[in-house]
């Protein structure tokens, strides 16, 4: 039976493709057109995978030194990246979480943070994935704002939906 963490792991990459799919369709400008609050829908997609490049970083075990260089290196490889570029960034992202995914025995084993601020993390694996579908789910509706705002629509990515899509295949 599929561990609860990997169905949720699946809405994240159903949701991040349904947001770039719609977005592929709205005018061009709007991918990096700012709001006043100084945001945009481009810096609210670099932050959702810079995060999730950055969590399957700390699942793999990787120290916090390790993982600024990848997240510093990640800000200067993606900050001018078109949304198709984009949309190849997430799909290879949710590849590596698949093969991550696929060689765990257990997802709810302990595994260990250390932040320097924050101190040390004792937490479960399936906790850390729930982390990265609740961090993206906020963000998404954070571009759901901005589309608004810009006088676009945005797309239903509520769970439910995608429960309701995933029953009919």
């Amino acid at each position: 039976m599929k561990h609860h963490a990997l169905h949720m792991y699946d809405y994240h990459v159903w949701a991040n493709q349904r947001i770039l799919k719609h977005l592929k369709e709205l005018p061009q400008e709007i991918y990096s057109q700012e709001i006043k609050s100084g945001s945009s829908v481009s810096n609210m997609l670099l932050h959702i995978y810079q995060t999730d490049t950055l969590w399957l970083s700390v699942m793999n075990g990787d120290s916090f030194e390790e993982i600024m260089v990848v997240v510093n290196r990640l800000s200067e490889e993606t900050k001018a990246k078109v949304i198709e570029e984009m949309e190849t960034k997430f799909l290879d992202i949710s590849q590596r979480y698949k093969e991550f995914f696929d060689c765990q025995k257990d997802l709810d084993i302990t595994v260990s943070c250390e932040h320097p601020h924050f101190g040390r993390l004792e937490t479960k694996l399936s906790q850390l994935v729930q982390h990265v579908v609740n961090h993206g789910t906020y963000h998404r509706g954070n571009i759901t704002t901005i589309l608004r705002e810009l006088g676009h629509p945005s797309v239903s990515m509520d769970y439910i939906v995608y429960l309701y899509e995933m029953d009919k295949k």
